[in-house]
């Protein structure tokens, strides 16, 4: 069995080469190549939880599964806040193949994946980019962002004005852009071309009244059903496209607020991302609509990027290799 740790995964899961892999990935979900059950989530103490995510890239390809709890205040002790692994499993013996190192999977391809959804749904021209929240995925967002667009701008919100000044700070010196800490979600997002979110809000930091005509939303930071980033109205407004229709329609707690609601149905969920790249379903329809990606995350983006590394290192001769 080959393991990998953080610095492993850091090193070599770039955002060059993660954000086309969760485009093939999201293709080949709504293919219909991959499976996956919904996720199992155990609810612990202090907004903590569990979850495994099991899955298959294909019928007869690479299974396994990710092992994942979720301490959303690691954060403030300099902890990643999404701990396990991600197993893989050999698709032709069975055999346990490889153990990769969850949180930094998750970190990249969770932003990996808002940059991919971006490219195929922010307006030719977004430049500037409004990111809520000072966490890991705030920053993990700004990097793959950097990697995909050109940004001219970023504001950065959070709930600690000192948080995201000293974020926008860091963040700045590390890529060069402009990068700034703002006191309000209005003024992150007034002119913004690209939003997202991600927090661990139990309420709406986000209001469609905040979010200008033309811009793209990526709402990532809630990825079972309860805690909520944006208000009922601006799941309403919006051109709804998810990662998995079926499992937003179960766990996404954005859009299940509002079919609680009575203010939308199933119908209001227009396609998957996986296929608008594959051109079956269309995208933006209009410069001034309002686009929103929800992303709850999946199994198979964890297994691509797995595979990939496992691939490498078995390439590079690199990684631990344990005996069991």
């Amino acid at each position: 069995m080959l393991v990998l740790d953080r610095d492993f995964v850091r090193a070599h899961l770039t955002y060059a080469v993660c954000v086309p892999l969760m485009k093939e990935a999201m293709s080949a979900l709504s293919r219909g190549d991959t499976r996956q059950p919904l996720r199992s989530i155990v609810p612990l103490p202090q907004g903590r939880a569990f979850g495994v995510m099991p899955g298959a890239l294909a019928v007869d390809g690479v299974f396994g599964a990710k092992l994942v709890s979720v301490f959303p205040e690691n954060h403030a002790a300099g902890l990643q806040s999404h701990q396990g692994a991600v197993v893989v499993f050999h698709p032709d013996t069975g055999a346990l193949s490889a153990l990769v190192h969850a949180g930094e999977v998750t970190a990249i391809r969770t932003a990996a994946a808002s940059a991919a959804a971006s490219q195929a749904l922010a307006r030719r021209d977004a430049s500037r980019l409004a990111v809520l929240g000072t966490g890991e995925q705030a920053a993990a967002h700004v990097r793959a962002f950097h990697s995909a667009f050109y940004l001219s701008s970023v504001r950065i919100w959070g709930r600690s004005p000192t948080k995201a000044v000293a974020l926008a700070k860091r963040l700045t010196e590390e890529t060069g852009l402009p990068v700034s800490g703002v006191a309000t979600v209005s003024q992150a997002v007034s002119d913004a071309d690209i939003v997202c979110t991600t927090t661990a809000s139990a309420e709406p930091i986000l209001r469609a009244v905040d979010v200008p005509a033309g811009c793209h939303v990526n709402v990532v930071g809630s990825s079972y059903d309860g805690p909520v980033e944006i208000d009922d109205d601006l799941v309403v407004r919006s051109r709804f496209i998810v990662d998995s229709r079926v499992g937003v329609l179960a766990q996404g707690a954005e859009f299940l607020s509002a079919k609680r609601a009575g203010k939308v149905d199933d119908d209001h969920v227009v396609a998957e991302i996986g296929e608008v790249f594959l051109g079956v379903k269309p995208g933006r329809t209009s410069p001034d609509e309002i686009t929103l990606y929800k992303s709850l995350g999946h199994v198979a983006q964890d297994l691509a990027s797995a595979r990939y590394l496992a691939d490498l290192a078995r390439t590079l001769n690199q990684g631990v290799r344990i005996p069991f």
